[in-house]
């Protein structure tokens, strides 16, 4: 009987581990839709290439859309939601107003989506599909999207003000921390940073650092002064390109650029201040098949933060609105 009883204690255990493991990201698969919704890959990829032919800058604006989400609670579609009696949501959060773009384009991709397979992709996961195709869209690696996520069916102005989002005044302990935070390790920090070889940035953001910063190259700060003036309210909306070199290009001269102290934004030039991740810089900047393996890697780690799957939220038909 005690052997029975210790055997039976043992398989509950057991039982109870995989019930766990089943609860989170170990749910997500790059085959989750390959029955339900067989046409959903090329349905995103459709709108994103057209997108982003249109206008580069909506290949990194998509990108920062699933960064951003992710951050915030996980990977759960709440920087979709727009403010409603309940609740207030997260686009009007400092780290996203004036600068979270690219919702029309995830509304486009969910109405073809809707038609090919009604009620069945999340928003979350389309986000995430839309974020990667970006990325080959503009030269860089793909990798197989883990999906399977489910929407939230809240938001949160004050969770996306609370800080989890490093801004781009961060020091690199700041980033380090933030990321760690989240479960990424700071080699993930440093290559889901190369994100920044696409994308502009608003004077707003850059302004401090290109006036103030010692570690930056005199011409391209005199450079940057020129269109974003010292007093406040002064072209606060005039953008720059993050990297230099080759702005609607994914590559690794976003890396090139900071060893040059060429660096955009005060966090970003942290990466290579003389502390720790140097020898990371240094490397991608000489590797790029080194960086795109690194990248493509976190940002299926980043995928995996906090998603809602199984039975927790739901499967929005407006990715903008939670289902009536």
């Amino acid at each position: 009987m005690a052997s029975s009883s210790a055997s039976s204690s043992l398989m509950a255990i057991l039982l109870v581990l995989v019930l766990l493991m089943g609860s989170s990201s170990a749910q997500l698969s790059a085959d989750f839709y390959s029955k339900t919704c067989p046409k959903v890959l090329g349905t995103v990829k459709s709108v994103v290439e057209s997108a982003v032919s249109k206008e580069k800058r909506m290949g990194a604006s998509l990108l920062r859309l699933h960064f951003h989400d992710c951050f915030v609670n996980g990977c759960d579609g709440s920087i979709l939601l727009d403010d409603t009696s309940s609740f207030t949501g997260e686009k009007t959060a400092r780290p996203n107003n004036n600068s979270i773009r690219g919702y029309n384009v995830i509304d486009n991709i969910k109405s073809n989506v809707e038609k090919e397979c009604p009620g069945v992709v999340s928003c979350a996961d389309i986000v995430a599909i839309a974020a990667r195709d970006s990325v080959v869209s503009l030269g860089g690696p793909s990798w197989d999207v883990k999906l399977g996520r489910r929407d939230s069916k809240t938001a949160s102005l004050s969770d996306a003000n609370s800080g989890v989002l490093p801004p781009a005044t961060s020091s690199l302990s700041d980033l380090t921390n933030k990321f760690q935070a989240k479960g990424l390790s700071t080699k993930d920090m440093v290559a889901l940073s190369g994100s920044h070889t696409i994308g502009q940035a608003r004077c707003v953001v850059f302004r401090t650092r290109v006036h103030n910063d010692t570690d930056i190259d005199a011409s391209f700060a005199k450079t940057r002064q020129g269109s974003c003036p010292l007093t406040p309210g002064s072209g606060d909306d005039n953008l720059a390109p993050l990297d230099l070199q080759t702005p609607t290009a994914f590559d690794n001269n976003y890396y090139k650029n900071v060893i040059s102290q060429k660096g955009l934004l005060h966090s970003d030039q942290q990466l290579y201040s003389g502390g720790s991740t140097d020898s990371l810089v240094e490397s991608y900047s000489k590797d790029s098949k080194t960086f795109n393996s690194d990248f493509a890697a976190a940002m299926v780690k980043m995928g995996d933060i906090s998603p809602l799957t199984g039975s927790s939220g739901e499967i929005r038909k407006n990715c903008r609105k939670v289902n009536s």
